[in-house]
């Protein structure tokens, strides 16, 4: 992944000393849990919320996707004057999706979704 792509916010994805074992074992199932937890409240702070989660993986989403059917039923009733609001909320809204991985040996690995 390019820097560019990463969203803003998101320097080094790695969680602070103590969550990896002192004698340089990788890190077992608990932990890798507990650095994908780290990572995961990172990034709530930031705005995101978690869309699916599994023992190691975790799918975030920032944005809302636009309702269609409520703008299409407002176009109608206000003669399509509102036509012009919904394309421009159409071009403008985004919605970002991440996955966030630990591998065997406890780093983050972040993955953008199509958009």
């Amino acid at each position: 992944m390019r820097p560019h792509d990463e969203p803003k916010g998101w320097g080094a994805l790695q969680p602070p000393p103590g969550y990896y074992s002192a004698d340089g074992r990788p890190p077992d199932e608990m932990q890798r849990g507990l650095i994908l937890d780290w990572a995961v409240n990172q990034r709530i702070a930031s705005g995101w919320r978690v869309e699916s989660r599994s023992g190691t993986q975790v799918v975030m989403v920032r944005g809302n996707p636009l309702n269609h059917v409520l703008h299409a039923i407002l176009m109608v009733f206000t003669c399509f004057l509102w036509g012009a609001v919904w394309l421009v909320l159409a071009v403008t809204n985004k919605v970002e999706r991440v996955s966030l991985t630990v591998d065997a040996k406890g780093n983050i690995v972040s993955v953008n979704g199509p958009r």
